[in-house]
């Protein structure tokens, strides 16, 4: 086993996969380099693993048994168990309609087979990376009582607690996703500054990826239908046209 950062030793990782050989080539490189896993064959097993015990990342096809890919990323999203949970989409599904409506699911990423093994293990590196100083509490979900010099950030309606993985809109729990909130936090840190989608990019998913910046536009409309009271008419995420986005609330 090859000797990794221990931030990422041991974290756990779900494959959802019918293809055994693919599994198993995942599994292989994947424990190589120090990562526990688990595997589920279809849909329906693949949300009672999660829900039992929610794992660091999940990698998930699209094309399963019983239940699709798709849905088993909808009902992730919209469990407080396990909407943080950073999901890959691994998929043979390669028209650009087929990646958007998985970002717009809340996937984090997308890969089409055939793959990278070494762009694969980048990719998960990279999204655990995003998770190292985040604790995610279940118990803690309802209330918004603040920790001792927790850093907080607020802007009119929002409410950001970083080290706490959350979002409050008027008080109530927001449910984003992982890379919505990394997203929210970026632009939030830098108000009034011009981020561009190549920028973001590299900011919030943290390497090249296939996809194009079409990606960024995708999870900001999901994250001003989240915040915004008139996501059409959004007052927090600006869009400055043909270079990207900006933060135009000022936290205080």
């Amino acid at each position: 086993m090859r000797n990794i950062d221990g931030k990422y030793k041991h974290k756990r990782i779900l494959v959802v996969e019918d293809e055994a050989d693919i599994v198993r080539l995942l599994s292989f490189h994947l424990e190589k380099e120090g990562y526990r896993v688990v595997s589920a064959g279809n849909g329906m097993e693949a949300l009672e693993e999660a829900l039992d015990n929610p794992p660091d990342l999940i990698i998930l096809d699209i094309m399963l048994p019983e239940m699709d890919g798709l849905e088993v990323c909808r009902r992730l999203r919209g469990n407080d168990k396990t909407a943080f949970i950073p999901v890959m989409i691994l998929s043979a599904k390669k028209e650009e309609i087929d990646r958007v409506l998985g970002l717009e699911l809340g996937a984090d990423d997308y890969m089409v087979k055939p793959f990278s093994m070494r762009e694969l293990l980048a990719r998960v590196k990279a999204m655990l990376r995003r998770l190292e100083h985040i604790t995610i509490s279940p118990a803690d979900t309802g209330s918004i009582k603040e920790k001792e010099q927790e850093e907080v950030l607020k802007a009119g309606r929002i409410t950001l607690y970083p080290e706490r993985h959350q979002v409050f809109i008027d008080d109530h729990l927001c449910n984003l996703t992982h890379k919505e909130f990394v997203l929210l936090h970026l632009l939030m840190t830098n108000p009034g500054r011009v981020m561009t989608r190549e920028v973001l990019l590299d900011r919030v998913w943290g390497y090249e990826m296939e996809v194009d910046t079409r990606t960024v536009d995708v999870h900001v409309r999901y994250l001003r239908q989240k915040i915004e009271e008139d996501p059409a008419k959004p007052r927090f995420i600006e869009t400055v046209r043909g270079v990207g986005y900006r933060f135009t609330g000022s936290p205080e």
